[in-house]
This record gives C-alpha cells, sequence and structure tokens, in this order.
C-alpha cells in the first residue's frame, strides 16, 4: 500500500494551527476531499460536526469553505459525539460526514476524520486518493455560480441523535447515576439520555470552555468519578472521552468496569459465540469467555483492527479496554452512550449488578516492561529472544502468557506477562527483558 503522509489510523491528527492543521492546509483537504466526492456523486453533501475543542471553529471554517469551493454543500450539525456524526451521515444521506476532534487528547491537538456514507470510516484507498490530490488545485477548473456549494446550520440534528439513543435505553427508574461527560461532545446529549430513561442523573464535566476537554476528567481520568460514586451513594458512575465514543463505568463502590468487563457482560447477555479484542486483553477475560463456550480473537491494539477482524469474520462484538466497544449489528462506529446503554440493558437481563460484575470476572495480575532496544522491530526473531520467550511460556504452562510489542512512537520494545502469581510474572518478564538487554551491548 502507498505510503501515507497525512492520514493515520484515525485520520489527520496533530496541534490545531501547525503544520498540517493550518487553516490553509485543511482548506486544501477540503478542496481534495470534495474532487473525490465528485467522482462518485453528482451533487455531493458532507455532514461536519466537531467536540468542544478551541479550535474546532478555525478547522471547521476551513474545512467548509474548501468543499464548497469545488461545489459541495455542507452541512454543519455542531457540537457533536463522533458516532453521533456518523448516525446523522446516515440518516441524512449524505455523501460522507467529517468529524473535527481529538478524542482523548489534550484540548490544543485536534484532527479530522472521515466517514462514508455508510457511516464507517473511509477507506484506506479514498484517503490516499484524497491525499494525492492536496496541492494540485491549480490544475483545475474554476467552480462559480450555482456550481458553488452551499453551508447548511441543521437545528435538528442533536435532537434526533438523542432521540435515536433514547429508543435503545432500558428502563432505568430508581437508578442513581454520576456521568462524566469530559468538558466534551457528550455534555448536553448523554444527561438527556439517561434522564428519558428515568434515572436520577448527577453530570459533572458539563462546563466546556474550549480548553479544559478531557482536563482532568472523562475516561482517562477516573479518580474524580470514583470518588464522587461512593461518597454520594451512587448506583453507578458512567466517564465518556472527549468524542463520546468511548466509555468506562464505575460500581457503587468505585471500581472501574473496564472494557474487558463491559465485553464479557454484553457476550453473556448477547449470545455471542465469538468475540473479538485485542492482544492487551486481559487472560482473565479469556479464561471465562472460554468457561461460557465463547471464543476470543485477539488483534494487534487498535479498534481499526478489531473492527477489520468483525467485518472479515462476521462477527457483531469487540472492542478494547479503554472502552471503545463496537455493536456493529447496531451501530457502524463505537459510541460511548450506546456501550453504556448496552451495559446497563445486559446488567438488567442478566440480573447482575456492575458490583457483582467487576467481582465475576477477575483479572489475571500483569506485568509491562519497557525495555530499550535500537532494532525494536527485529528483535522477537532473534534466536536468543525466541528461546527466553519459549522458556517463559513452558514455566507459565497454559496459565498465562507473554507478549513482545515495539512501541509504535520510541525505540523501545514492550515486555508484557500475564498469569495468576504476580512474583512469578514479574521473574519472568525481567528474565526475557534481560535477554533482550544483553543483545543490546
Amino acid at each position: 500500500m502507498t505510503e501515507r503522509k497525512y492520514f493515520g489510523t484515525d485520520g489527520v491528527r496533530g496541534v490545531a494551527g501547525q503544520p498540517p492543521l493550518t487553516a490553509a492546509w485543511v482548506l486544501e483537504l477540503g478542496q481534495a476531499a470534495a474532487e473525490v466526492l465528485k467522482r462518485n456523486f453528482e451533487r455531493p453533501s458532507v455532514v461536519i460536526g466537531k467536540d468542544t475543542r478551541y479550535s474546532g471553529d478555525m478547522l471547521e471554517a476551513a474545512l467548509a469553505a474548501g468543499l464548497t469551493a469545488r461545489g459541495v454543500n455542507v452541512i454543519h450539525v455542531g457540537v457533536m459525539p463522533t458516532p453521533g456524526v456518523s448516525f446523522l451521515t446516515r440518516h441524512l444521506k449524505a455523501s460522507a460526514g467529517v468529524v473535527i476532534s481529538a478524542s482523548h487528547n489534550p484540548y490544543d491537538d485536534n484532527g479530522i476524520k472521515f466517514f462514508g456514507s455508510n457511516g464507517e470510516k473511509l477507506s484506506d484507498s479514498l484517503e490516499l486518493e484524497i491525499e494525492s490530490l492536496i496541492g494540485e488545485q491549480s490544475e483545475w477548473p474554476f467552480v462559480t455560480g450555482a456550481g458553488l456549494g452551499t453551508v447548511t446550520n441543521y437545528r435538528e440534528a442533536e435532537r434526533l441523535y438523542t432521540d435515536y439513543l433514547a429508543s435503545l435505553a432500558p428502563r432505568m427508574d430508581g437508578l442513581r447515576i454520576a456521568l462524566d461527560c469530559a468538558n466534551g461532545a457528550a455534555y448536553r446529549i448523554a444527561p438527556k439520555v439517561f434522564q428519558r430513561a428515568g434515572a436520577d442523573v448527577f453530570a459533572v464535566y458539563t462546563t466546556p470552555d474550549g480548553l479544559n476537554i478531557n482536563r482532568n476528567c472523562g475516561s482517562t481520568h477516573m479518580e474524580h468519578l470514583r470518588l464522587l460514586v461512593r461518597e454520594g451513594d451512587f448506583d453507578l458512575g458512567i466517564a465518556f472521552d472527549g468524542d463520546a465514543d468511548r466509555a468506562l463505568l464505575v460500581d457503587s463502590r468505585g471500581n472501574i468496569i473496564q472494557g474487558d468487563h463491559i465485553l464479557y457482560l454484553t457476550a453473556k447477555a448477547r449470545g455471542e459465540k465469538r468475540v473479538v479484542t485485542t492482544i492487551m486483553a486481559n487472560m482473565g477475560l479469556e479464561v471465562k469467555l472460554r468457561q461460557e463456550g465463547i471464543h476470543l480473537e485477539r488483534t494487534a491494539v487498535g479498534d481499526r483492527y478489531v473492527h477489520e477482524r468483525m467485518v472479515e469474520k462476521a462477527l457483531t462484538l469487540g472492542g478494547e479496554q479503554s472502552g471503545h466497544i463496537l455493536f456493529t449489528d447496531i451501530s457502524p462506529t463505537g459510541d460511548g452512550i450506546l456501550t453504556a446503554l448496552q451495559v446497563l440493558k445486559a446488567s438488567q437481563k442478566m440480573g447482575l449488578s456492575l458490583d457483582q460484575l467487576h467481582d465475576d470476572l477477575v483479572m489475571f495480575p500483569q506485568t509491562l516492561l519497557n525495555v530499550k532496544c535500537a532494532d525494536k522491530h527485529g528483535i522477537s526473531k532473534r534466536p536468543e529472544v525466541q528461546a527466553a520467550v519459549k522458556e517463559a511460556e513452558g514455566k507459565l504452562s497454559g496459565r498465562g502468557r507473554i507478549n513482545l510489542r515495539p512501541s509504535g512512537t520510541e525505540p523501545i520494545v514492550r515486555v508484557m506477562v500475564e498469569g495468576p502469581d504476580q512474583t512469578e510474572i514479574e521473574q519472568i518478564a525481567e528474565d526475557v527483558a534481560d535477554v533482550i538487554r544483553s543483545l543490546q551491548q
């Protein structure tokens, strides 16, 4: 596949205002995307939504200018969770959708992610096609008059998406729920959905100012929510990230219910036979699913790879420890609010509280060592390392697992060992790490 220059696994990401996410470049991106869309649609339309970042307005305006300059109609839906943009793209029968968000990253980061008309992430081939046209504008004929695109502010967007989620919610009468909305895209919609389902809702981090998204809150900073649930006598808590495509929960004692718990509970409730997750999922999940007759498939880290395997095997449930869960028979993309609703629905169906769920799924101890390594991609192929891994697997004898993974950003290899005994796995990890270190001398 041709090497990508701008698009990563989750669209274009960077610091807003710095290359590539300058207004001038994003305008060119919009123009290039318009030309690609016009090859497939007679009069294309694009839904654009954003999270609450300060830079969202600037990037939105630049992208809309580029699209309309080349004859594409733009539908603004305002602040909207990433899955909400996916839903509205399908609902409005738009040619594509765009989310301006950097998910759980700090406020000064931002990103641009495209959806196809089916609400799924744009294909690699189309992203590369867009990339190939950036900077080629001088070769194109001018678009003028009625050929230009228009901009519409779609005021029913929030209501439609809220109604859609509410239609999927179980009744929650009598439940006291604390919500952490991360000062992000879910800050208005999430409380409405749970209130309409009958819950007594107390929502925090619902006052975005453009600078406080994800700041010591949301699904990557659960400390305050855990304390709030324990001291406020809530039945449970739910935390979203900045663009609300993932969710983690808290039981009444303040214990975190993470992605492994969610996959276990929903797989049982839905009668799944196969579930997809990544190599980072705890072995405790694999053991419990096996006891239920459910096969666990592992992929590389990243929801992109989970989704690819689900499509390949025609499966409907998969996800990651981060709380990015895919119910592809309901939605083509991860949806934090939908995930929380599915957890509560499964909890009611199975008669299992979140406290019981937490205690029922016993997590194996896990240790992770970062080892400096010049050849992080090739080290696992060295005979000495392979022998050390084989010896480690022999010591674990099916009671645990070992995984070597190169860092995506640093010259290090991560040695992860998992098993029932903390002391044992720490020693095994050190033994393998020592072999890798010895090869660096």
